[in-house]
């Protein structure tokens, strides 16, 4: 079992799977909020910065 733990101490096999990991991790990122979120939700969002603070929302008071 050490064999290894000490083949991830090597510099050039670190590199590739802290790139799968990253790599899984971003797409799994772009899974969740193209895939996973509802676009309608997404879509209400887009023009949060120009609301005004007062403004209540439709799905605020359910």
């Amino acid at each position: 079992m050490m064999q290894w733990l000490e083949w991830f101490t090597r510099w050039e096999n670190t590199k590739p799977v802290g790139l799968v990991i990253f790599f899984v991790t971003f797409v799994g990122i772009l899974w969740y909020v193209y895939l996973g979120a509802s676009k309608g939700r997404l879509e209400s969002y887009k023009n949060m910065p120009f609301l005004d603070d007062d403004t209540v929302y439709k799905e605020d008071k359910q």
